[in-house]
């Protein structure tokens, strides 16, 4: 099967944007499913402060975190390593439905709560060693719609920006992490809750 097979009877779409492997679905849940998603994991997930180091110094993240997956799926970023907290039995199930939308398999997910408008997260690439060189990110967003923006890691100056309604499913593959960084910037004004799940495949230490 090729990645990105058809989802919910749904087609992926291709997001053009030169060197990177970007597809979406936009309303891959339905409204009241993503609705009633939102509800369950936002009381149902065990969320944290993550410390994250920033121009030489350690700060709080300004989201609410949590790791989860498989025992094995340690992952270190911001030079930190986060042991994951076990699956439940509805992630779990969600996670098959995404690998089999996505034809990959994922062993861990990083669940961010943006409890408003004021909680965000900056540029970056998901380009750790443990992810491999060309890694498959499943993006799940619930609640309110934000901004996720792209810009190459070569020239900064050109941002492109896609809006994420509740419900959708990014796909990022192929040299995406390696071109591009994205970030999630605050968005004044917004009293709404957003809670995105990326789903990711942490290979094993040797």
């Amino acid at each position: 099967m090729d990645l990105f097979g058809q989802s919910r009877g749904s087609a992926w779409e291709r997001i053009e944007l030169p060197g990177a492997d970007l597809r979406w679905v936009p309303h891959w849940l339905a409204p009241d499913e993503a609705g009633q998603w939102l509800a369950d994991l936002r009381d149902a997930i065990p969320w944290e402060v993550h410390r994250i180091r920033i121009f030489g110094r350690e700060v709080d993240s300004p989201r609410l975190s949590c790791w989860i997956g498989d025992a094995d799926a340690s992952y270190t970023y911001s030079r930190t390593r986060f042991e994951p907290h076990p699956w439940t039995t509805p992630l779990s199930a969600l996670r098959e439905r995404i690998e089999a939308a996505c034809a990959t398999r994922f062993n861990s997910v990083l669940a961010n709560l943006y409890r408003d408008g004021n909680d965000s997260m900056g540029w970056h690439s998901d380009d750790e060693a443990e992810l491999g060189s060309q890694p498959v990110i499943a993006s799940l967003s619930l609640g309110a719609a934000r901004s996720f923006r792209f810009r190459s890691r070569d020239d900064r100056r050109t941002v492109r920006s896609l809006e994420l309604p509740s419900g959708s499913l990014l796909c990022m593959a192929g040299n995406t992490q390696r071109v591009y960084q994205h970030d999630l910037p605050k968005r004044r004004g917004m009293r709404d809750a957003r809670l995105n799940l990326t789903f990711r495949y942490i290979r094993p230490r040797s």
